[in-house]
């Protein structure tokens, strides 16, 4: 069986490390906007959370995963 292409988890640190230190400061003063920052630096945490489980099973099923940097990569 072919490896399981997945985002590398260096897809997930960026974003979150923007929208945490330059985002959270820039909207500070916007309720509504702070409200749906906080619910997508959730839903980031969330998928990061569920690839983790998703490569974890793999490792006790012996499936093998490929971290992925873009589409274009071959393996």
């Amino acid at each position: 069986m072919d490896s399981i292409p997945l985002p590398s988890p260096i897809h997930y640190e960026v974003p979150l490390q923007l929208l945490e230190q330059k985002a959270r400061f820039a909207v500070g003063g916007h309720p509504a906007q702070r409200e749906m920052l906080h619910e997508l630096i959730a839903t980031l945490r969330k998928a990061m959370v569920q690839q983790r489980r998703l490569e974890e099973s793999c490792a006790r099923e012996g499936l093998e995963v490929d971290h992925r940097w873009s589409l274009n990569d071959n393996a």
